[in-house]
């Protein structure tokens, strides 16, 4: 939980307080990872260690602090009915229907306003190369300092999650300063000796509870 995001913490918290108020606990078996740990998951997963899918470094929720994997047997309630509470309070399932059988079912994001970088990416700003879940985690992993690999520049890919998640238009989170990433910077209007510092207050006025 200390790893966590601050909403993200708050959002466990409610679930929780949900799930006791119907007589039941909530276990987790998974949330924050930090790079070697996920790297460790992937290696797991590439070579037959583990069966249920991890991607990369740089790929992950459980990264950015907004990802969380339950021990279904207990929450005492089906997993349709969790499926309302978790969505309750901010939590997004990685499956598209709530079957316990299938693998990720216990695997719950709290996107907050990185979803808007999924949302832009799925609405093709960026053309087809990148998946809108990579992108949305580059944005969550980068928020909160720590490096993504194959991002030249951290600070430039932070301002490119950053502009997004404030409803411009900088293309692709790939940390480069190209000609549509300094619109973007123009069209939100930060200070041009600080952009990064200027996106940050900008980002804490407009999402306070992530902060």
């Amino acid at each position: 939980m200390a790893q966590c995001t601050p909403d993200t913490a708050a959002a466990i918290q409610a679930v929780v307080d949900d799930l006791r108020g119907l007589g039941h606990e909530l276990r987790q078996s998974d949330l924050f990872r930090s790079r070697e740990m996920q790297q460790q998951a992937y290696l797991d997963y590439k070579e037959g260690r583990k069966t249920a899918f991890s991607p990369p470094p740089g790929g992950s929720m459980h990264e950015a602090g907004r990802a969380m994997d339950i021990d279904l047997s207990s929450i005492g309630v089906p997993l349709s009915q969790f499926w309302e509470i978790a969505k309750t309070h901010g939590f997004s399932p990685i499956t598209d229907s709530p079957d316990a059988s299938r693998s990720e079912a216990w695997h719950f994001d709290c996107r907050g306003s990185h979803d808007a970088v999924y949302q832009y990416v799925k609405q093709g700003k960026v053309g087809a190369v990148v998946a809108p879940y990579t992108q949305m985690a580059h944005s969550g992993i980068v928020a909160i300092g720590v490096q993504v690999d194959g991002l030249p520049d951290q600070g430039v890919a932070f301002l490119q999650a950053a502009l997004i998640r404030l409803g411009f238009d900088p293309g692709r989170i790939d940390g480069v300063m190209g000609p549509r990433t300094q619109k973007g910077i123009q069209d939100a209007g930060p200070d041009p000796n600080d952009p990064a510092g200027s996106a940050s207050q900008l980002l804490q006025q407009k999402f306070p509870g992530e902060f």
